[in-house]
């Protein structure tokens, strides 16, 4: 058994013709916890995101995850002074120490 090539735009997939698994798709390039949570993680899901560094984004609703970039995108839904409620928030998902889903009320 060899392998079969697909060609597309945004990359080369090898399938292996035995078990049909893709090895380049099956390589997440966004490694650890937050990134593994986020990625499971329902959509529209309130959250407090901690950063590195000390930064805390409160009040923030999960929109989805980009695999490829790492890049976890989230709503500010926040009522502090310092929110700006509607805007989109984009973090990088392995700078993430740690995320609170917020209880349902």
């Amino acid at each position: 058994m060899g392998y079969v090539y697909y060609s597309s735009k945004k990359h080369r997939k090898a399938k292996n013709e035995k078990n049909d698994t893709c090895k380049v798709c099956n390589n997440d390039r966004c490694q650890g916890c937050i990134c593994d949570t986020l990625r499971n993680l329902p959509t529209q899901t309130e959250v407090d995101v901690f950063l590195d560094g000390g930064v805390v984004l409160e009040d923030v609703t999960f929109i989805n995850l980009n695999n490829q970039t790492c890049c976890a995108f989230f709503v500010d839904t926040g009522n502090e002074a310092e929110s700006e409620p509607g805007s989109t928030l984009i973090v990088d998902c392995q700078k993430i120490q740690a995320i609170r889903i917020e209880a349902d009320d």
